[in-house]
This record gives structure tokens, sequence and C-alpha cells, in this order.
């Protein structure tokens, strides 16, 4: 994938609108606009979207350390984007709010379970005390979960106004 120079600085800004936007909301736990950012990035760009994503991730490394609890964010956010990127191009625009509402808050949900996995290797839990750790963080899935549905109310907008940028610039 060859980006070009506007490419480059575009992606470069929405990593960082990423960034941003989290920490702005960072006082509200679990409650953030990463999973429609990832969502809406990933309808409009495909495969290029990985691109302000993975700067967005790096910006969190940077920023707030390259710490174990940040390498699960190597793939969480992947799992996001590949389930987006299965769902089909040319949805009805009726069913297509809904449909990303319920992916965004499903990541939210199983966010836990995703991270799960690399901290029990990175802490040697065993599949008991992984599971118990999960269960611990049930309450705040929950919350992210209902909150990735709520603010998912946004995608479809952001999706609409990056293809007019997109459109207004080819």
């Amino acid at each position: 994938m060859k980006l070009k120079i506007r490419e480059i600085a575009v992606f470069g800004m929405l990593g960082a609108l990423m960034y941003a936007s989290k920490m702005l909301m960072e006082v509200l736990p679990n409650i953030h606009l990463l999973g429609v950012f990832t969502i809406a990035f990933t309808v409009v760009y495909r495969k290029k979207a990985l691109y302000p994503i993975y700067i967005y991730v790096l910006l969190n490394g940077q920023f707030s350390g390259f710490a174990t609890w940040w390498i699960p964010y190597i793939y969480v956010w992947a799992v996001l984007w590949g389930i987006t990127m299965l769902l089909p191009k040319q949805m009805p625009k009726k069913i297509q709010p809904i449909v990303y509402m319920v992916v965004n808050a499903c990541h939210g949900f199983a966010f836990g379970i995703l991270y799960a996995p690399a901290q029990a290797l990175l802490y040697g839990l065993s599949f008991q005390e992984m599971l118990a750790w999960i269960a611990s963080g049930l309450p705040f899935d929950i919350t992210h979960g209902i909150s990735n549905f709520v603010c998912g109310v946004l995608i479809v907008p952001i999706v609409h106004v990056l293809r007019r940028l997109e459109n207004s610039v080819n």
C-alpha cells in the first residue's frame, strides 16, 4: 500500500484525533470514541484504516508508557478493524447505523476477554486465574459495551463527513 503525501498527513491527524479524544474522555471510565473512529475509518479507508489506528496505538504507548498494559492494544483494535472489514460494503443505509452500533458494542463487551490472553501470558496466570481476571472486569466491560453502543450513533455521520471530504479532494 503506497501512501500519498496527503494520506500520510490525513492518517496522522486521524490517529492524533483518536488519541486526543481518548485523553479528553479519560475522566469517564471505559467511555470513549475509539471504537467509533476505528469503525468509521475502516468503512471509509478499508485496509488503510490501519494507519490511523496504529498511529493511535503508538501515541498511546509513547505518552502513557510502553508497558505490559499496552501490549494487547497491538491486537484488540485490529480485531474490531477485521470484523468491520468483514461487513458488506454495500449494506442497506437503513441498517448501517444499528449494525455499526452493535459491532461497536460487542467489541466493548468483549474487550476484557480480548485483553485477557496477553495478560495471562505476561503475568503467568492459569486459565482459572485468567477467567477470574475477566470476571472481575465485567462491570467495566458492561459499561464499555453500553457506551460503545450509544456512541456508535456517531459512526454513520463521521463516515458521511469523511467520504465527502475524500470526494472533494479527488
